[in-house]
């Protein structure tokens, strides 16, 4: 008996999802925690509250050259710099970059470069797990990232009670790994999808084109008439449960949340200094974010895996993301927001520094984990400044190792959060945030 009424019990509740997931959207509806889908984690000892508030991060999908970004080799020869053999000076003493950079170099003084990152994995999906994670995969633990670390202790943990979740990515999940890991579905990012340089940035879940208020009330008024199963149930938890998300649900889609995503609001004149390209204006997005109270957003900037052709695809790529960037610094200094925001740029390792020339790569760059250039500013970090160094040709590590974990409990700092504290894994047991590394440890000469 006690069996059967189980069953019954969990098919009335996934019929009911099932039949709310229909109507709202189920990637939605999980950033809105479901039904309070995770349990509480243990909190870590924090340290003394740090200055950021927010977090930006770009996320170079693929793996961004360092030789033809932030670490340029012009007196390596072609076979390394290829046509890239020219390097603009910065408003920071000795830092050069790329000359296809100009913008970011005038924005030189609000970030460092940490040249000497290092991991030494060239996979995709184990790199990325490295720098989102601090940690190595094969324990039998599937860690979280530091955007739903941030989102816990940040988000929920301290109360949050913003318009949107605490953890936005502008526009698709990075997809190699599950970003919330053992924290569980509550600490799953919220997905935009869309592409914010289209307008009306069709936000899934929030903004369908097309579909009129008046049609979105009418859908909640027939799961409504729908909901026999609720009604017999007036006084069950599980219903209230629902009740309450599908209210946060509709308050986002029907109220002032969904006009975040309206960048049609902002003036002409700053849209056209961010670019009219998806970057650009993703960039412009995460700043309205910021605004808006979200503790974590994630610019998720693919097309950086150029195993062929890969100049072609940097004369592209390089001024969009020189003018986004740029005025992503520049706006939110403007703004007063720059100290409390960290912004970090980074891919999951570098390419290789020589370039392959032959059939069929055509001058592309391999994957090189061995060593690659990071950048992190606002948020209390010092800008102006260069950590570690490579060699001339960009090959290995010369001077200050910095390992994922060193670069990832710095920000972990920077917002109060005690990287040496702990999470409950989900089976009882703590886990450290962060793990001590080989190199000198976190980005002290910047902190």
């Amino acid at each position: 008996m006690k069996d059967t009424s189980m069953r019954s019990h969990m098919s009335r509740r996934h019929l009911l999802k099932t039949g709310a997931a229909a109507a709202i959207g189920v990637p939605f509806l999980n950033s809105v925690n479901f039904a309070g889908a995770a349990e509480e984690q243990a909190k870590p000892r924090r340290s003394a509250a740090g200055p950021a508030k927010a977090v930006i991060e770009i996320w170079m999908w693929g793996g961004p050259s360092h030789l033809d970004t932030f670490d340029p080799k012009p007196g390596a020869g072609s076979d390394y710099c290829g046509p890239y053999d020219e390097v603009v000076n910065t408003v920071a003493d000795g830092m050069q970059i790329n000359a296809r950079l100009p913008m970011m170099a005038k924005q030189a003084g609000k970030f460092s470069l940490v040249r000497s990152m290092t991991h030494g994995v060239n996979a995709h999906e184990t790199a990325s797990y490295l720098m989102q994670t601090g940690r190595s995969p094969g324990d039998g633990q599937v860690y979280p990232s530091i955007g739903s670390v941030v989102s816990k202790f940040r988000g929920y943990d301290a109360g949050y009670k913003g318009l949107l979740p605490p953890y936005v990515v502008l526009t698709q999940s990075h997809g190699r790994f599950t970003e919330e890991g053992f924290l569980g579905p509550k600490y799953k990012p919220f997905a935009t999808g869309g592409d914010p340089n289209r307008d009306p940035f069709t936000v899934q879940g929030i903004i369908a084109q097309g579909i009129t208020d008046a049609r979105q009330q009418s859908r909640r008024e027939l799961l409504h008439s729908l909901d026999t199963l609720g009604k017999a149930n007036p006084h069950s938890r599980d219903f209230k449960k629902l009740d309450a998300c599908e209210e946060k649900a509709y308050t986002m889609i029907l109220g002032d949340a969904r006009k975040v995503f309206d960048l049609s609001s902002e003036p002409d004149a700053l849209r056209d200094r961010y670019g009219r390209h998806s970057f650009g204006q993703s960039c412009m997005m995460a700043r309205r974010l910021v605004e808006n109270g979200v503790r974590y957003i994630t610019i998720n900037y693919k097309g950086w895996d150029t195993h062929k052709m890969h100049f072609n695809s940097m004369n592209q790529k390089l001024p969009q993301m020189d003018q986004g960037m740029a005025t992503l610094f520049e706006d939110l200094a403007e703004r007063g927001l720059l100290d409390s925001t960290i912004v970090w740029c980074s891919g999951e390792f570098g390419r290789t520094p020589k370039v392959l020339w032959k059939e069929p790569w055509k001058g592309g760059r391999g994957h090189f984990g061995a060593c690659f250039s990071s950048l992190v500013g606002g948020g209390g970090f010092a800008g102006g400044h260069v950590v570690g160094s490579t060699n001339k040709k960009g090959m290995e590590v010369e001077d200050r190792p910095v390992y994922p974990q060193d670069f990832l409990g710095s920000i972990y700092e920077k917002l109060g959060i005690d990287p040496e504290g702990t999470l409950d894994n989900g089976r009882g047991e703590k886990v450290p945030i962060t793990i001590a590394s080989e190199g000198k440890g976190r980005l002290k000469e910047i902190m």
